[in-house]
C-alpha cells in the first residue's frame, strides 16, 4: 500500500496561515525523520519531515496555487505527497491519531 503524508490540524493551527508549500518531485526519495519539503506561513518556514522512508509517486501540486489549502483542509485538500513505503512495517510504527492528540495536549 501506499502512504498519503501531510500535516495535523494541530500543525497548520500552530503554524497560522500558510502562504506557500514546497514539495519534492515525483520519484524522489523520502528519509524518515529527514526534511522532503516546507511549509512557509506568515510566521515562519518550517521543515516537513518525512514519517516513513520511501519513494514519491504522488505530489500535490494544487497546493502550488492554494496553500490556503493547509489550514483550511489539513486533511481532504491538502494532502501533500503520496510515498511508496521501502518497507511497509514502518507504518506499524506510526503513532495513531489518538496517539497524537494525546502528545499535543501535553502542556
Amino acid at each position: 500500500g501506499k502512504a498519503r503524508i501531510g500535516i495535523t490540524h494541530f500543525a497548520q493551527a500552530e503554524l497560522g496561515d500558510i502562504v506557500f508549500v514546497e514539495l519534492p518531485e515525483v520519484g524522489a526519495e523520502i528519509k524518515a525523520d529527514e526534511p522532503f519539503g516546507s511549509v512557509e506561513s506568515v510566521k515562519t518556514v518550517s521543515e516537513l519531515y518525512a514519517p516513513i522512508n520511501g519513494t514519491v509517486t504522488e505530489v500535490n501540486e494544487e497546493l502550488d496555487d492554494s496553500p490556503e489549502f493547509v489550514n483550511e483542509s489539513p486533511y481532504e485538500k491538502a494532502w501533500m505527497i503520496v510515498v511508496e513505503p521501502a518497507d511497509a512495517e514502518e507504518i506499524e510504527n506510526l503513532m495513531t491519531s489518538e496517539q497524537y492528540d494525546e502528545m499535543t495536549q501535553e502542556d
